[in-house]
């Protein structure tokens, strides 16, 4: 079933950083060559952090210096809300963006998965509900320990929810990303590849007019301009479903669960608390689709997504 075309590709250097659009890409079998390459630790906490603990993160600028090949992870140059710039191989890089961020914070290329401790979460309990998730049996019980006391408290701070509303079901996420801030080898929220489409930007901004839906607000790294006639959050009903686009194919695994990342202000976009509200009472809480990758290749802007 034709879907539409990929009218925007994106790679984000710096993980919660702005991302550059990209004419065309490779896709391999983690995602787009480069993507989340870097990412910056909070030296208080000693855990990998991003744009839900350091909103002013949101509102730096990353680019590579030349294309990532091969595995490698090159050097970035950075722009600050200021306008300054620094790069990543600058000595005084860490002090700079501890400065202007407000927090101690080291810059830290993509670690081997092997390096467990890099990855893994700072609270003890995070990491113990990580490590139980592995069993069915405690994956289905998560949404009845979530509902009460302090697990409940912890992800309604970590996904920005008001008192009354529903927080994300955490069961649907893969076991890792629950013990370690993102599956180790990448710095990814859960999968390689997010995709969302512009028939859901234009569903939300039927349900907000008011707010600026801007693409930026949410991170994809495909988006597809809908196809004539497709209308509502269409791929909310993707997960299990393979995407085809060119000679890459794509599993599209869960819904995008969202968090206070898609109000914060970024260059040109002001905060606005209203696009995340409006997202967890009109779209169940979810925006866009994470996705593997089943089948490698290029992809470029204008190529028809298909979904088989």
């Amino acid at each position: 079933m034709f879907v539409g075309t990929i009218q925007e590709v994106w790679r984000y250097p710096v993980k919660s950083m702005a991302g550059e659009r990209l004419a065309e890409c490779s896709v391999e079998s983690l995602g787009i060559p480069g993507d989340r390459g870097w990412a910056l630790r909070d030296e208080t906490s000693r855990e990998i952090t991003n744009g839900k603990r350091i909103p002013l993160l949101m509102q730096c600028a990353a680019l590579y210096r030349e294309q990532p090949t091969n595995g490698a992870i090159p050097h970035v140059d950075i722009t600050m809300p200021d306008g300054r710039k620094i790069s990543s191989d600058d000595l005084a890089v860490n002090t700079r963006l501890s400065e202007v961020l407000g927090k101690s914070v080291t810059l830290w290329p993509l670690q081997p998965a092997s390096n467990k401790a890099h990855y893994r979460r700072a609270q003890v309990g995070s990491r113990l509900v990580g490590r139980l998730s592995q069993f069915s049996a405690f994956r289905s019980a998560l949404p009845t320990l979530t509902s009460f006391g302090s697990m409940k408290a912890q992800l309604r701070e970590l996904f920005s929810r008001e008192a009354d509303e529903p927080i994300p079901d955490i069961s649907i996420l893969p076991p890792e990303v629950l013990e370690f801030t993102s599956p180790p080898g990448t710095y990814f929220d859960a999968f390689p590849i997010h995709v969302l489409t512009t028939a859901s930007l234009a569903t939300m901004s039927q349900h907000n007019p008011t707010a600026v839906w801007d693409v930026r607000r949410f991170r994809p790294n495909f988006l597809i301009k809908s196809a004539d006639g497709i209308e509502g959050l269409t791929e909310s009903e993707w997960a299990g479903k393979t995407l085809r686009i060119g000679s890459v194919e794509l599993k599209c695994e869960i819904p995008t669960v969202r968090c206070g990342m898609t109000m914060q202000a970024q260059d040109g976009l002001p905060k606005d608390p209203s696009v995340l509200r409006t997202i967890v009472k009109d779209a169940d809480q979810n925006l866009g689709v994470y996705a593997s990758v089943i089948t490698t290749g290029q992809v470029s802007e204008g190529d028809r997504v298909e979904l088989i």
